[in-house]
Parts: C-alpha cells; sequence; structure tokens
C-alpha cells in the first residue's frame, strides 16, 4: 500500500525539483495543495527530502522556493478562512510557504509537525493512514472522514458480496428460485387463458362446457400460482434473515478484533449506525428486493419473448417507453447514491450526538446545558431532514416521468391495436392479451423507481458495512506468532517510540528492563506518556520504532490471544457489564466456580459490601455498574483481577475512587496479589507506590529517573520535585501530607 504522503506528480514538477539540484530519489515526502501563493485554487507541491523542503507550482510563471532543513527555525500552520498555509521560517531570507483548504489540513498538519522533528534531527515519522476527506479516484468531498464515494463505488462487487451472504445456504437459495421460476412462469399463463375465453367461447359463443373447462384452468392456474407465492415468501425471507443474520454477526465480530488505532479515528455513534441503520437497510433489501429483482427480471423477459411472438409491431410499440426509462434511471443512480450516502453520513453524526448526550446525561444535567445539547440534536437532526428531502425530491420527479412514459405506452396499444382488430389482423382477445402483457411487463418498471432507491440505499449501507468487515484486524490467528502459554513476566523496552499519531511521538527513545516478579511504579506528570507505556504492554498499539519484549521475544511476534489472557488490569474508571456481580467478577474466567468468586471478593475487600445488597451476588449492576458506588466498582474491578490471576499486573490508579480505611485493606490485597507477578502500577498519589520495586519517572515521552522511592528523594530530581508539591497541595487542602 503506498504512502498517502507519496503522491503521484505531473513530470514537469519532477523537472522543477530536479532543476533546484535535488535529487528525486531523495524524496520522503510529495503532497498537492489546492491553493496558489495567490491564494486562490491552483496546484503547487510540498516536497521534503531528508535536506531541504521545496514549494514546487506548476504554474511556469512562479519559482519553486527551497529552504535547508538544518537552517529551519520554526514550522507553523495557521489558520485562513476556509483554509490554512504551512509555513517553514528559514535563519536568512523569506519564509517558505505552502496553502492549502481545510480539507486537506489533516495531512499538511502532521507533515509540518514531522518536518519540526526533522529540524531537531530526528527521522522522519508519519502516519501509514490518513484521514481522507475526499475521494482518491475522482477528487469529490466525501459524505464523512474515510467514507465511501457513492460515485467510484464499484456496484457490481458490491453486488457480488451481498449474494455470497446469500449462497452461503444453497438449499434455502436453491428453493426460493425453484419457486420463483414457478411462479413466474405461471404469472404468464392467466393472460392467454383469458384471451382464448374471448376468442373462443365469448365472441362465437359456443355454449358453457367450453367457458366452464377454461374457468376452471384459470382458477386452477392462480391457486398454483397462490401457493408458489407463498412458498416463495417463505423461503427468501428465511433466506434473507439468515443471510442478514451472518452478516451482523461478521460485523460484530470485526468490531471486536479491530486495533484500537481503529477506534481512535472513528467516532462510535458512527459505528453504531453501520450495525443498525446501515444493516437495516441492507436486510429490507435482500428480504424483500432480491426475490422481487429475481421475478420481475424473468416475468419482464418472458412478456417480452411472448408478445414478440405474437406480434412483432405491437412488441416494438411497447418497447418504446423502456429505453428512455433505462436512462433516466441510470442518470439517477449517481445522484441518488451521493444523497444516500450523504444520508448514511449525517445519520452517523445524529447518532454520534446522541450516544455523546446520553453517556454524559450527568455532565449536561451537572452544567445545565439540556438546552445546548437540544439544539445540537436539531442541528443534526435538520441535516437529516434536509439531506432526506432533497432525495425525495428528486425521486419523485424521476418516479413521475416514468409513469408518464408508462400511460403513454398504453395509448399506443390501444389506438394500434385498435385499428389492428378493426382490420381483422389481430382478434379481441389478442389485444386483450396484449394490454395484460403490457401492464405486466411494465408493473417492474412502475416501481423500478422504488427498487432503485432501495437499492442505492442498501449498497451505500453495504459499501459502509464492509468497509469495517474488510479493514485490518489485529494478528490474532497468526500462524507464525510464537507461542507462549506461560509468560515469565520480563518485559523490555528498547528504544521503543510511539505516537497516536507518528508525526507527534509520546514516547521517545523509552529503554528499560522489567525483571520478572517486580513491580514498577510508573510516575510523572499528566500527559508524560505512563498510560501509553501501558497501552504498549498490552499491545493495545505495536511501537513506531525500537521494540517491546516479552521473556526476550518480541511482542509483535508472540501470539497475541497468549500475551492478553496473561494480562489482567485494574483500570482508574473501571467498566462493568450489564450483568450479575459474580458474572462481573468471573469475566476474565468464565469457567470459575462460585467459591473463587467469592475468595476473589474477599480478597479484594468486596464481599462484605457485596453480602448486603439485596441480592447478593446475584445483584444485577445495571448499565456500566450504575447500581454501584465508585469504590465499590473499583474493588470488583481488583477482584475481576485477582480471580484471572494474570501473570503481568496493571494497575491504574486502582485505589483512586476508595476511602482511607478501605484504601489501607486493598493495599494488603495488592501486596498479597503481585506475589510472583510483573506487576506496573500508576498512581498519583505517590505514597501508595512505597513498596515499588522500583520508580520509573516518565517525562515528555522519556525515562527520565529510575530507582527505590528512597534512592529518587536523595536524588531530589523531578521526582523528589513532584512529591514535594504534592506535600504542599495537600497540605494547603487540609489533607494532610502525601509521600
Amino acid at each position: 500500500m503506498s504512502s498517502p504522503y507519496m503522491e503521484t506528480a505531473p513530470p514537469e514538477i519532477d523537472r522543477k525539483i530536479e532543476e533546484a539540484s535535488v535529487d528525486t530519489r531523495d524524496v520522503v515526502v510529495r503532497v498537492e495543495g489546492d491553493l496558489s501563493g495567490t491564494k486562490t485554487y491552483g496546484s503547487e507541491w510540498l516536497v521534503v527530502t531528508n535536506d531541504h523542503v521545496l514549494v514546487v507550482p506548476e504554474d511556469a510563471t512562479n519559482g519553486t522556493q527551497q529552504a535547508a532543513i538544518s537552517e529551519l527555525l520554526d514550522v507553523r500552520v495557521d489558520d485562513l478562512v476556509g483554509g490554512g498555509v504551512v509555513e517553514f521560517e528559514n535563519r536568512e531570507g523569506p519564509p517558505v510557504r505552502i496553502g492549502f483548504s481545510q480539507s486537506l489540513r489533516p495531512k499538511f498538519a502532521e507533515i509540518a509537525e514531522s518536518v519540526k522533528a526533522m529540524a531537531r534531527g530526528e527521522a522522519l515519522s508519519l502516519p501509514k493512514e490518513v484521514d481522507e476527506t475526499r475521494c482518491g479516484s475522482c477528487g469529490r468531498l466525501l459524505p464523512e472522514k474515510n467514507g465511501v464515494c457513492a460515485v467510484c463505488m464499484r456496484k457490481w462487487d458490491t453486488f457480488q458480496r451481498i449474494v455470497g451472504y446469500m449462497l452461503k445456504y444453497p438449499f434455502q437459495a436453491g428453493v426460493t428460485a425453484a419457486f420463483t421460476i414457478l411462479a413466474t412462469v405461471l404469472s404468464l399463463v392467466p393472460p392467454k387463458i383469458t384471451q382464448y375465453i374471448i376468442d373462443d367461447v365469448l365472441t362465437p359463443r359456443s355454449g358453457v362446457e367450453k367457458l366452464t373447462w377454461f374457468v376452471g384452468a384459470l382458477a386452477t392456474v392462480r391457486i398454483t400460482m397462490w401457493a408458489g407465492d407463498i412458498g416463495t415468501r417463505f423461503f427468501s425471507r428465511r433466506l434473507g434473515f439468515l443471510a442478514i443474520a451472518d452478516l451482523r454477526q461478521d460485523l460484530y465480530r470485526q468490531f471486536q478484533i479491530l486495533p484500537l488505532r481503529f477506534y481512535d479515528r472513528r467516532r462510535i455513534g458512527s459505528l453504531v449506525s453501520r450495525m443498525t441503520n446501515d444493516s437495516d437497510r441492507l436486510e429490507v433489501y435482500m428480504v424483500f428486493d432480491m426475490p422481487f429483482i429475481l421475478s420481475n427480471g424473468l416475468t419482464f423477459f418472458g412478456i417480452l419473448g411472448v408478445l414478440f411472438f405474437t406480434s412483432w409491431e405491437l412488441a416494438l410499440l411497447i418497447c418504446i417507453p423502456i429505453p428512455p426509462i433505462v436512462y433516466a434511471g441510470s442518470r439517477i443512480w449517481t445522484r441518488m447514491m451521493k444523497f444516500w450516502n450523504r444520508w448514511g453520513a449525517q445519520w452517523s453524526r445524529l447518532y454520534s450526538q446522541l450516544n455523546e448526550s446520553i453517556n454524559g446525561i450527568r455532565v449536561v444535567k451537572a452544567f445545565a446545558q439540556e438546552n445546548r445539547e437540544g439544539e445540537r440534536f436539531d442541528e443534526h437532526n435538520i441535516a437529516v431532514r434536509d439531506v432526506s428531502v432533497i432525495g425525495e425530491r428528486n425521486w419523485f420527479v424521476f418516479f413521475t416521468v416514468t409513469n408518464f412514459l408508462m400511460t403513454c405506452g398504453g395509448f399506443l396499444i390501444w389506438y394500434f391495436g385498435g385499428l389492428q382488430v378493426l382490420e381483422e389482423r389481430l382478434t379481441l382477445g389478442q389485444l386483450m392479451l396484449f394490454v395484460s402483457y403490457m401492464w405486466m411487463m411494465y408493473q417492474p418498471l412502475r416501481w423500478f423507481g422504488d427498487f432503485y432507491n432501495f437499492m442505492m440505499r442498501a449498497f451505500a449501507g453495504a459499501k459502509r458495512i464492509f468497509e469495517v468487515i474488510d479493514h485490518e484486524p489485529e494478528p490474532f490467528d497468526n500462524p507464525d506468532a510464537i507461542s507462549m502459554p506461560r509468560i515469565e513476566g520480563r518485559i523490555t523496552f528498547k528504544d521503543a517510540y510511539f505516537g497516536y499519531d507518528p508525526g507527534k511521538p509520546v514516547l521517545k527513545g523509552i529503554e528499560f528492563d522489567v525483571a520478572p516478579g517486580e513491580m514498577i511504579g510508573l510516575v510523572g506528570k499528566s500527559g508524560g506518556g505512563k498510560s501509553t507505556l501501558i497501552n504498549l504492554i498490552c499491545r493495545f498499539y505495536d511501537p513506531d520504532r525500537g521494540a517491546v519484549l516479552v521473556d526476550g521475544h518480541d511482542m509483535r511476534d508472540v501470539s497475541l490471544r497468549d500475551l492478553r489472557s496473561q494480562i489482567g488490569m485494574v483500570h482508574q474508571e473501571p467498566f462493568l457489564f450489564d450483568g450479575t456481580i459474580a458474572e462481573n467478577i468471573a469475566y476474565g474466567k468464565q469457567d470459575a466456580t462460585m467459591d473463587e468468586v467469592v475468595r476473589a471478593a474477599l480478597a479484594a475487600e468486596a464481599h462484605e459490601f457485596i453480602v448486603k445488597k439485596p441480592d447478593g451476588y446475584d445483584m444485577r449492576v445495571g448499565e456500566r455498574g450504575n447500581r454501584l458506588s465508585g469504590g465499590e466498582k473499583q474493588r470488583m474491578s481488583i477482584a475481576r483481577a485477582i480471580l484471572h490471576d494474570p501473570r503481568i499486573l496493571i494497575l491504574d490508579e486502582a485505589t483512586s475512587s476508595l476511602d482511607t480505611p478501605t484504601e489501607r485493606k486493598i493495599q494488603l490485597a495488592i501486596s498479597r496479589l503481585v506475589e510472583g507477578r510483573t506487576t506496573f502500577a500508576i498512581a498519583h498519589r505517590l505514597s501508595t507506590l512505597r513498596s515499588a520495586s522500583r520508580l520509573v519517572v516518565v517525562d515528555e515521552g522519556r525515562v527520565a529517573e529510575v530507582g527505590t522511592h528512597e534512592e529518587l528523594m536523595e536524588r531530589q530530581g523531578i521526582f523528589h520535585r513532584l512529591v514535594k508539591t504534592q506535600q504542599e497541595t495537600t497540605a494547603v487542602m487540609g489533607v494532610g501530607a502525601d509521600g
């Protein structure tokens, strides 16, 4: 996969780079800006090598700007109305500038940070992915970041994948097809019987016997059609529901195994919308529209064949409205796909805002912001309404025009067919056959618009679902991974660099080694990188450079399932599922007995409050544990970690929600828990880390100090200052000195 920061430039750009005495083989960044030096729309290219920054215009009247990276004083990104500019300030001479529209801001901001790091002597580091706001093929704005371009979407590929889910059930698919073909063939018979009734019975008045026979045949066909229709509906709906259930299952499974980087770049509400809104649209298509396609397609071509066999002149007249209808449908496809993609994107934003406001309802009420949240919801709701109105308006015009064209076909058949009847070139029964078949053939076209409408919605939703399913998951099933059923617990950081955006590293060259069974306290100012270290230990992320080793093996080579199954975590903000207390404690060990659950609760000082609850261990804790206090949730989280019995234990402010008496009990429980395990503990109350084997002070992404509590206090460095500051703060607050 090519880098989003190495775009393909026209040949004249490479020529201008060479004219600036720069070898094009040394280029590490080449991206196009869409504003010229006059801040009007135009094309300028930002080119970065290991030594230089160049801004190369496509306009031959403007010259190339150039600066040496070693001579840069600063790199700034300034916001303008609707866009921005990156300015590279030189020690000597004018600054080098390049402008861009707002849609390109994320990309240019990353480049600016990376060049700034290069000016400090660091290596170039850029994300492997960048949020896309425009389609890479046609350049159109996407309905949402990293969304689906309605114009460039490969509709046939999407259709094949949808059908693939249905073909997983060959019996249901085969029976559905058989019933559909039977019903379609039988639907062609009644108009023919009606022709015989008119021409052979009513016109010559031939008698009751023939009439009885034909009416009986007509009734038999209709009853058989009714039975076939029931079979088609039953099996087609079963097939559709089975297929959409499989797709939802694949989507949910994918949600569970996607890396955290995927979630960092997307809003939860947008992802929930794929499971709800998008899958609902696809369900309607699979259950109702797919059988419609098969039955009406067969009906259309079957009738066309019969009509041409009977009278090719009248058949051609019937076909006159079809080409303009098909042409109008193909023209409206792209437009309606754009609207339904926008509709899906607006729904995603609505879901996101709804998700935020409900999850943060306590904050909303605490700050009396109900009206503000209501206004935000109204804004998204109106956006959904407006795009829906525009889409339906376009569709209404198409539907009205196609209906008119079909009516014109009826006029033609009655006039020219009537002339043939008067000239005795056609019987009255044959004319009625044509009229009946005409409306049967037009009927699929009459609902062609509605079908197109639903199909476009479904395809847009399917593409958004497949976008998630196709994303690279975490390597749980890597066959080459090293199996480690029992980890000893040695953790080694070797020159590890990491940034959630690689152009902005959070960790910078981390180096330290942790022996099995050692307890490490991670301390430092907020934002210094402590939690990021924990994320690398759990392999929620991989380092951008360097490595993290477990028992001497690079974590990237170790079975992810083996690694994660032997790590236990107690978070600062514990998360409980909406189940019973016992189920939450046993979450990491599903086969745990009740005795094991109780022993873990006793060790975590949780048993006492649990047995006082009305239902004890069978009490349901509510969503996110909202029926428990913060301290109770924290102790349950500790009990869950104890029962999990991990080889590596991570305590992230594990006692932050506890009162002092309970905290002392928990400290005793933790001291028993950490025995024989490698433990990493983060705590802002530094006194809670006195029992740690060593303290690692992380400052601005680097290991600043390592040592015991006493050693670091004697050194009077960063840790000493943190302790003194905390003592002064707590003394002023009247809490008492800590440290």
